[in-house]
């Protein structure tokens, strides 16, 4: 506080009075609800003992405070709701393939820590995934097990299992797990994608798919977008666009089609009584 307010910024006095708030919230919650422990992250350590100091003051009596270390994003950033890039235990803000890979991208220099802290491994495995991990780092071991075990102790092993077929299919574009996805997995794992309801109609090419999509522009740059081998269907990339749409091939078995045109532009298509 005293460095902050002999800057030239200041400090506003929300923040100066944050310390006290904070510490008054430990002190009613002892006082009505028989708190003693006040939990958060580092940065917080001002704050906890603010509190510390009022309840030991006022009452007498032995309360504690504990710090954890900040979970931070890939790089480097604090995470949370102010930065925009919190990830949530709940399944509706942050879905189960979200959250693996998230925790499967960390890097090197962090991922034996988040190991300790995120899991219940024994410090024996953890060591030894480090040491398999020396010797081949191109496997990303540890970050696996770590997003694998986090994703669990979340989202029970089903949701594991989802994120892991979200993974297949996004990066790995494999048919069989997209086929696998239900429709909830489908919203999650492509949130942000266009999503159509259609009816096949005979003789439907891909050329036609891709414009009643909105995929594709209008016109011969459109057409040729596809020559080009910029589309593709459930990972497949297509390059005639007169091919004629044909079921467990454009169209999986869940009556979806994954279209996809350049590198990041999808659009769910679901088919309407096949």
């Amino acid at each position: 506080c005293q460095a902050r307010l002999r800057s030239a910024d200041g400090m506003s006095l929300a923040e100066f009075l944050y310390p006290a708030l904070q510490a008054y919230d430990f002190l009613h919650l002892h006082q009505h609800h028989g708190c003693r422990i006040q939990l958060g992250g580092h940065d917080q350590m001002g704050n906890i003992m603010s509190g510390y100091e009022l309840v030991t003051k006022m009452t007498g009596t032995d309360v504690f405070g504990i710090t954890v270390p900040l979970i931070t994003s890939t790089t480097g950033d604090k995470l949370g709701k102010t930065a925009g890039n919190a990830v949530w235990l709940n399944r509706d803000k942050t879905s189960p393939f979200e959250l693996y890979q998230f925790f499967v991208r960390q890097q090197d220099n962090v991922v034996e820590k988040y190991l300790k802290l995120f899991t219940f491994l024994p410090l024996e495995e953890i060591a030894h995934i480090m040491e398999m991990h020396a010797k081949e780092p191109e496997k990303w071991g540890p970050q696996k097990q770590l997003a694998a075990e986090v994703t669990k102790l979340v989202h029970g092993r089903e949701g594991l299992e989802s994120a892991k077929r979200c993974t297949k299919a996004l990066y790995y574009s494999s048919v069989e797990a997209l086929e696998e996805m239900s429709d909830l997995e489908l919203q999650e794992l492509f949130r942000q994608a266009p999503s159509a309801e259609l009816m096949l109609e005979p003789g439907m090419s891909v050329l036609d798919l891709c414009r009643i999509a909105n995929a594709i522009p209008d016109g011969p740059s459109g057409y040729q977008k596809i020559t080009d081998g910029g589309v593709s269907i459930n990972g497949n990339r297509v390059t005639n666009p007169e091919t004629v749409l044909i079921l467990r091939q454009h169209i999986l078995k869940n009556g979806v089609s994954l279209l996809r045109v350049g590198k990041k532009n999808y659009y769910v298509i679901k088919w309407l009584q096949l």
